[in-house]
């Protein structure tokens, strides 16, 4: 079986990935007008996540070859994606003792579902 090729890119990856994920979560929204033109197609108004609105993240990682190719090889950015929105959602949703909330959770949302 087969080593990770370059296993200290393989946290960066991750991080990446839970980056991805919460600012799925929190920030990314596409806007669009009555006529299905898009209002939100410029990183003026597509907000985007930046280092002084994350936590502080820290990654570990096993050695799980894929049994499906020779080489036991597999794509590892995704793994962060994944799971992040959905724990980002769920504390979200949680916190406010609310059965739904639609994404992203920005925060005059928030601010909305804790005044009903």
């Amino acid at each position: 079986m087969r080593q990770r090729d370059q296993p200290h890119d393989c946290g960066w990856q991750v991080h990446g990935g839970v980056v991805q994920g919460i600012a799925q979560a929190l920030w990314e929204e596409a806007v669009y007008d009555d006529n299905g033109q898009l209002l939100s197609g410029t990183l003026m108004d597509y907000a985007l996540p930046r280092a002084d609105g994350l936590p502080q993240i820290e990654t570990d990682r096993t050695v799980t070859p894929s049994p499906t190719n020779p080489l036991g090889v597999k794509g590892i950015g995704e793994a962060g994606t994944i799971a992040s929105t959905a724990a980002v959602a769920n504390a979200v949703i949680d916190a406010l003792a609310v059965k739904h909330l639609d994404m992203p959770y920005k925060p005059e949302k928030v601010w909305a579902a804790l005044q009903k």
